[in-house]
């Protein structure tokens, strides 16, 4: 096969993995049952699989093709943080799977989201590490290019702690007192490198504005750490106690204390990100794989919300899970129907699908 003829598959293109998955785990997560819920789930789980292996065939016959591909967007700076979106794409599908699959598919679906968490967490701690490494050893990196995608090595780790949290449950003694303490020290892992870069994104907005507008949806990344963060507390809540040898409800006051001013500033955030990008929109907003910002994140708020609303009994964190529901949809619908208008259009004119991620600057 001539390598002209391949199209690139950059790591960009496992947000749409990410962003499909979502729906299907926040479809199950809410704590208001409406008609239709288990549907959604179900066809965003189908989807997102679809999504998957399709992404994942078209990568490993692009390196195969193009020996040189790996190493360019590793050095790429522009590139090199999207490898978080490949760790989290696998995380976020077995989620997915061992919530919405397990009780058609069982023992199966166990299996699989175990193997995919064990892939994608060991994936995401190399991209947590290495990443940054060559952001600080190889990369040439401006002084106005922090954006919310330089988030995406980092949260992985945030990802698993949530997902791992989840297969609890499935294991006893040692064994899931291990992974109980592991998801602990990834949660914290991800929650600190988010606090040390969200200061670098406030300032570049402050001092050097929005920058170009196909870069302004990576503004919605931030919300994904602090979504995720308050779902993962509310996980660990549910779930490790037994391992960890704390009494449930003492983890939950822990877990609503955590996620609450996570919430709160990620609603805060929202209100931000929303007010920039609908003013860009207006002056004129172009489609990149960056449209995917609009559904993982959102979706972590959905899981977080929901969570805080089932450990508090609240009922206007209840609403505001299905609010942030409803908008996850809209995102979901808005990324999707863009990347398959462009995919047609760059294919009537014999155009490459867009291989570079959009970030500030480009």
């Amino acid at each position: 096969m001539s390598s002209a003829r391949v199209r690139p598959v950059p790591p960009n293109w496992f947000a749409a993995v990410m962003g499909t998955s979502i729906v299907a785990t926040a479809a199950h997560a809410l704590p208001v049952r409406l008609p239709g819920l288990e549907a959604v789930a179900w066809l965003a789980w189908a989807a997102a699989g679809a999504i998957l292996v399709a992404v994942v065939a078209a990568t490993a016959v692009h390196l195969a093709t193009d020996r040189d591909a790996l190493r360019g967007y590793l050095l790429d700076p522009q590139v090199a943080p999207f490898y978080g979106a490949t760790a989290m794409g696998l995380l976020a599908f077995g989620t997915a799977t061992l919530v919405v699959a397990t009780p058609l598919l069982g023992d199966a679906a166990v299996a699989t989201a175990g193997a995919l968490w064990v892939t994608g967490t060991a994936l995401g701690l190399a991209t947590a590490v290495g990443i940054p490494v060559l952001a600080f050893t190889r990369h040439s990196v401006a002084a106005d290019a922090a954006s919310g995608a330089w988030l995406m090595p980092v949260v992985p780790p945030m990802v698993s702690a949530a997902g791992g949290a989840l297969l609890l449950p499935y294991l006893d003694g040692g064994a899931a007192q291990a992974l109980a303490y592991a998801c602990i020290l990834m949660a914290g892992a991800a929650g600190v490198a988010t606090l040390a870069l969200l200061p670098q994104i406030w300032s570049r907005l402050a001092h050097h504005g929005r920058g170009a507008a196909v870069a302004v949806p990576t503004l919605w990344m931030v919300l994904g750490p602090l979504g995720q963060g308050a779902t993962a507390a509310g996980l660990l809540a549910d779930h490790a106690g037994p391992a960890l040898g704390v009494d449930r409800g003492v983890l939950t006051v822990v877990a609503v204390a955590v996620g609450l001013p996570l919430m709160g500033f990620a609603l805060l955030w929202l209100a931000i990100a929303g007010s920039v990008t609908a003013t860009t929109a207006r002056e004129g907003l172009p489609f990149s794989l960056a449209f995917w910002a609009f559904t993982f994140p959102v979706g972590t708020l959905v899981t977080g919300a929901s969570s805080l609303a089932t450990h508090t009994g609240a009922a206007a964190l209840a609403a505001l899970a299905v609010g942030m529901f409803a908008l996850l949809l809209g995102g979901w619908a808005v990324a999707a129907t863009g990347t398959v208008r462009d995919m047609r259009a760059r294919r009537v004119r014999g155009l490459d699908v867009p291989n570079r991620p959009a970030m500030a600057g480009s």
